[in-house]
């Protein structure tokens, strides 16, 4: 729904903000499908099926991997853009056009594909059933291997190690200029003197802050945990509360990619108003065609 109507670019927002917002949608639905319905749930409550014969579920890692890349580079290319724009405004007219949200976003997308290759060659065959290798087991060589260690470091790094430092470091940076260019606007108007007299583009620029916010801080949050399990924050406990700090941790990542929907709800007027037009529109079609005959 949320891909529809951003697409549809009648949420107020420009061409390059909307593509990306678009971009971080699909992206978020794709690791909705290959991480939570496809893996977790099947594997929770379904049992063996095609899902489980082992090319199928290499080629499935891979897919998560790259769903769930997709989805953080995503969200620090938009908070990269949003920086831009509002921090450098020479740069901004070059920089936040739509021509060049589809070359970031497409370049994004085909390298983190490329990344995540070696994934598919990193599980071997946990059983034979009737001459079929089913479910994905590490190989030794994934723990030994010079090469496996560095591409698990390097894999680590690159998300959410990277992403977590860059969304941190923009929006502290986006924050100090907006506060710095606040400051000398209100002396410029004559606000500083008690004069209320309002400002359409610190108005405009407060609309893309809490959008901007919204979405980096949740990715803050809910990626927290996961960071913490990273660096070994569980690695003292005993092993019932390790395993419910590592489902925690995961659990709250997933979620992650399923609430950019309910941020574009809570802060985009325009957004709910377009919502609102689509769930109606089934029910209105249904009443004038009854009207009708």
């Amino acid at each position: 729904m949320a891909i529809v109507i951003l697409s549809r670019g009648n949420c107020g927002l420009s061409t390059c903000t909307t593509r990306y917002l678009v971009a971080m949608s699909a992206a978020d639905l794709l690791v909705i499908i290959t991480e939570v319905i496809t893996r977790r749930i099947n594997d929770y409550y379904f049992e063996f099926n095609f899902l489980y014969i082992t090319p199928v579920c290499r080629v499935q890692y891979v897919l998560i991997r790259a769903a769930l890349d997709c989805s953080v580079w995503f969200t620090v290319a938009f908070t990269f853009d949003r920086f831009v724009a509002i921090c450098w405004q020479k740069l901004k007219y070059k920089y936040c056009t739509k021509k060049t949200s589809a070359v970031i976003l497409a370049t994004t997308g085909i390298l983190l594909c490329l990344k995540n290759i070696p994934m598919y060659f990193r599980f071997k065959p946990r059983k034979i059933v009737d001459n079929v290798p089913m479910e994905c087991s590490n190989k030794q060589s994934y723990f030994t291997d010079p090469r496996w260690i560095g591409f698990r470091k390097f894999e680590k790094a690159l998300t959410p190690l990277i992403p977590f430092g860059l969304i941190l470091l923009l929006n502290v940076l986006t924050v100090r200029h907006i506060l710095v260019t606040s400051r000398v606007r209100k002396g410029l108007r004559g606000q500083s003197k008690g004069e209320n007299q309002s400002d359409p583009e610190m108005e405009s620029r407060k609309k893309f802050i809490v959008l901007l916010f919204s979405i980096s801080g949740s990715f803050i949050l809910l990626w927290l945990v996961y960071l913490l399990y990273f660096f070994g924050a569980a690695d003292g406990l005993d092993d019932d509360s390790y395993y419910n700090f590592a489902k925690i941790a995961y659990m709250l990542r997933d979620l992650s990619c399923c609430t950019n929907t309910f941020i574009y709800v809570v802060t985009q007027s325009q957004f709910r108003d377009q919502l609102k037009s689509a769930v109606k529109y089934p029910v209105t079609s249904i009443i004038n065609l009854i009207n009708k005959r």
